[in-house]
């Protein structure tokens, strides 16, 4: 159905005059005509009588005034659904405890009349067609995969490098250190049951195995962090890595160390990546947010994979 048609039909109803009703349209006494006529058809009823006083509305048209009107509001309320700014952003963070949430709940204090969805996605490959079809505005990934370039269109910016720490129990023969190297880590058995081959993060950690010649396990299924967590408290064989910002909270009778890395420090490297075309004003205050909350990335004294650095 037509929306002008019916546009015009609720004007020339209130109106009770074609003429009055094609002025407040803009357009002419004959195009209201034709447009009523179309409307009828459509319906297969009449809707007006033309009187002396101008037009009336049939019974027909007494009963499919309420719904005309309801229609027209159903379509302003379906245009004002995505118009700039009317619907909330929608960010991808991976994981509810990382950096990236982390980060979205700063955003969110610092602009609380932003209206957000946050929401979680795997690989990024999932991610990337979210965005293309405009399924998300935006999410927060290690872009540059080996062999796996963003598409055209898609853009991304560095937000955040964040340093490894190397999480143990309190048995662990390098629990008591306030710091250690990478060289010391050698020989340690890293446990990561989380990294799944495809994905950025595991890309990211064949590189630092390759270039530090370091233990990375894998093995048995990912139960998730408290299972992790328990694990790595009651076995002295076993620690893990760990982001600075992740945000874990295990029984205090566990006795976890969370250890700086150092010499050099690995570093994660968020990017958030996002369409070019993307219209939505609060993606613009986002990006400024996060720009201006982590200034700069220096190289000294860090590593990260070269597919990760600008």
């Amino acid at each position: 159905m037509d929306l002008d048609t019916v546009r015009t039909f609720v004007a020339a109803a209130d109106a009770g005059q074609f003429q009055e009703a094609a002025t407040e349209l803009s357009i002419t006494q004959q195009a209201v005509s034709k447009r009523i006529a179309t409307l009828e058809r459509t319906l297969g009823v009449r809707l007006f009588t033309r009187t002396a006083r101008g037009a009336e509305l049939t019974i027909d048209g007494q009963a499919f005034l309420p719904h005309a009107r309801e229609l027209l509001r159903v379509a302003e309320r379906a245009v004002a659904s995505v118009q700039a700014g009317r619907r909330p952003l929608r960010v991808d963070v991976i994981a509810s405890r990382g950096a990236a949430s982390g980060l979205m709940r700063g955003f969110h204090r610092a602009h609380p009349d932003v209206e957000l969805d946050v929401l979680m996605l795997f690989d990024i490959e999932g991610a990337v067609a979210a965005i293309r079809s405009g399924a998300i505005d935006a999410s927060f990934r290690a872009v540059g995969v080996p062999g796996r370039p963003l598409p055209e269109g898609i853009a991304s910016a560095r937000v955040l490098d964040e340093p490894l720490q190397l999480l143990t129990g309190p048995a662990h023969a390098l629990a008591g250190a306030r710091s250690v190297t990478v060289a010391q880590l050698a020989g340690h058995r890293i446990w990561m049951p989380g990294l799944v081959p495809g994905t950025e993060w595991t890309a990211y950690y064949d590189d630092l195995v390759a270039e530090f010649g370091l233990t990375i396990e894998a093995t048995g299924p990912n139960f998730g962090s408290d299972v992790l967590l328990d694990t790595i408290a009651d076995t002295p064989a076993l620690a893990t890595f760990m982001g600075e910002q992740t945000r874990l909270v295990w029984p205090a009778g566990h006795g976890l160390r969370r250890i700086p890395v150092t010499d050099p420090t690995p570093v994660y490297p968020h990017s958030l990546i996002w369409r070019r075309d993307n219209p939505h004003p609060a993606l613009t205050t986002l990006r400024d947010h996060l720009g201006a909350a982590q200034p700069g990335h220096p190289d000294i004294g860090t590593w990260k994979p070269a597919w990760t650095r600008r």
